[in-house]
């Protein structure tokens, strides 16, 4: 049932909106795991929706080839047949460097640095870049993360700052500021590439929210109504923002990143009302619904 008349409408679980919709666009690390470990109650309503008739297809932030995405969640326990629809900003970073047919590589020459750890070095195969840790030899720079969890910005000061006054562009792989991974907070790429903008330096974001990342999201979903589509998230500023921008509705998954401001006071799982509208005029967006995880 919802909160109160008036307020952003608080359900249990996707049973009580799964009839507003016929297709769902789902993130990932927050929504359906944590980085480590699959969330109770994914699979059941993911197993759930596909009885009922419901298509989704899976949209995630993460820096690497979508297919290391599906062997990873596979090995946490998702099913396989769950995970045909799947793209990652690493999928579409890795077509983008292949094809450089955005203005923005227009002198980038063919030499870049990686600043990122090497569990997402997979995404470089076949781009026809060469790698080298040399900033003087580079001309563009891939951020993928930080090279060690635990890290922060200013760890990257002095190298954000050099490379900003070699004026290489970013590319940056993944727009999430954080995660959280097995219950510990973790800045992701685009925290660093915000501080490298703050350096007046240029950065291509390849990722949610921008709107191009969501065409192969509704290829996966043919005649469907965007009206008929939600997408379902836990980050404002990715996930409630690139739906807004599509025109989708956006649900927001409150035991992720916000659940510190969201959970702060009230019922376990009921988040503040007060700090929710806070959240939607800062990133000018509110939720159609909101659900304390994703789950039935």
């Amino acid at each position: 049932m919802p909160e109160a008349p008036g307020t952003i409408p608080h359900f249990e679980g996707v049973s009580a909106i799964a009839d507003r919709y016929d297709g769902f666009i789902l993130d990932v690390w927050g929504v359906l795991h944590d980085g480590v470990t699959l969330y109770p109650g994914a699979v059941d309503a993911l197993d759930r929706l596909t009885d009922a008739g419901k298509r989704f297809v899976m949209l995630t932030n993460a820096p690497r080839r979508s297919a290391a995405v599906v062997e990873a969640m596979i090995a946490m326990g998702m099913p396989e047949r769950h995970c045909r629809n799947i793209l990652s900003s690493g999928e579409a970073t890795f077509s983008d460097l292949v094809e450089r047919s955005a203005p923005f590589y227009a002198g980038a020459g063919d030499r870049f640095i990686h600043i990122g750890p090497d569990r997402d070095r997979g995404l470089f195969e076949g781009v026809g870049w060469a790698e080298t840790e040399a900033i003087e030899e580079a001309g563009l720079i891939v951020n993928t993360g930080p090279w060690e969890d635990g890290e922060t910005v200013s760890d990257y000061e002095r190298l954000l700052a050099d490379a900003a006054a070699r004026r290489l562009p970013m590319v940056c792989a993944n727009p999430d500021l954080l995660v959280v991974r097995g219950g510990r907070r973790i800045i992701c790429a685009g925290a660093l590439a915000e501080r490298y903008e703050e350096l007046g330096a240029a950065v291509r974001y390849l990722g949610k929210p921008k709107a191009e990342i969501y065409d192969y999201c509704f290829r996966a979903l043919p005649g469907i109504e965007r009206s008929r589509i939600a997408a379902v998230g836990d980050s404002f500023r990715t996930d409630l923002v690139g739906a807004r921008n599509v025109g989708v509705d956006p649900v927001l998954v409150v035991g992720g990143m916000h659940a510190p401001e969201l959970l702060a006071s009230g019922p376990e799982g009921v988040p503040d009302a007060q700090a929710m509208t806070r959240l939607g005029e800062r990133w000018n967006v509110q939720p159609a619904a909101s659900l304390p995880s994703f789950r039935w």
